[in-house]
């Protein structure tokens, strides 16, 4: 079926229903390219990183870090590595603070996507029952097969497109979700593997230099 033919068919419900397949889409392409970005160049960094600094060579690793300042685990590292001195409380909850603030920006966009898997086939339901009620009042028992068969008929078109089209978006969004929200189970698990590594070897080195100054 031609889209103009589809659009009328479905009814005036098929309006919400692109407006939402069309959100849908550009929200999982800039998600994609977001998710992409960190797969492709996170791991790679993290590891170079603690890997200068396990041999103490904390300005390279910081650097490193700096220049890959548009990745989460990065910033968070950052907030912990730049303090003067801390003490080792002091490093764990400037990484653990850092961690919190980067949630809102891992789970962007999930909330408009749940509404949009909600609420498409809301939408098909309410298509369906406009086109329930078209078929009802062009329905005339002693007209079968005469002028108002296709109201009749163009009700029924309209309730079963809209329904269908309501269930095909909120599917392909639902698939959308879930991956997303998989990758962002993933990397709070990045997070706190990456971040007890980090926060280990800083005990490490703290509790060292704490007593060679005794020592001396």
């Amino acid at each position: 079926m031609e889209i103009d033919k589809l659009f009328t068919a479905g009814g005036i419900v098929m309006w919400p229903l692109l407006g939402c397949s069309v959100l849908t889409v550009a929200l999982i392409v800039e998600r994609s390219r977001f998710w992409y970005r960190i797969y492709k160049r996170q791991n790679r960094v993290i590891r170079e990183a603690l890997k200068l600094y396990r041999f103490d060579d904390l300005p390279s690793a910081i650097a490193i870090l700096r220049q890959n300042k548009d990745l989460p685990i990065p910033r968070i590292f950052l907030s912990a590595l730049e303090l003067e001195r801390p003490t080792p409380e002091k490093f764990r909850l400037a990484l653990e603070s850092e961690a919190q603030a980067e949630i809102p920006i891992l789970k962007r966009f999930q909330t408009v996507l749940d509404t949009i898997v909600g609420l498409a086939p809301l939408l098909g339901l309410l298509g369906t029952v406009l086109g329930l009620i078209l078929s009802f009042q062009g329905l005339n028992i002693g007209d079968v097969g005469g002028t108002k068969t296709t109201v009749v008929s163009a009700g029924i078109s309209e309730a079963l497109v809209s329904t269908a089209t309501g269930m095909v978006v909120a599917i392909f969004t639902l698939v959308a979700v879930n991956t997303f929200r998989a990758f962002y189970q993933r990397q709070l698990a990045l997070i706190q593997e990456y971040g007890g590594q980090l926060e280990i070897l800083y005990r490490d080195r703290y509790e060292g230099e704490k007593t060679y100054a005794t020592t001396r």
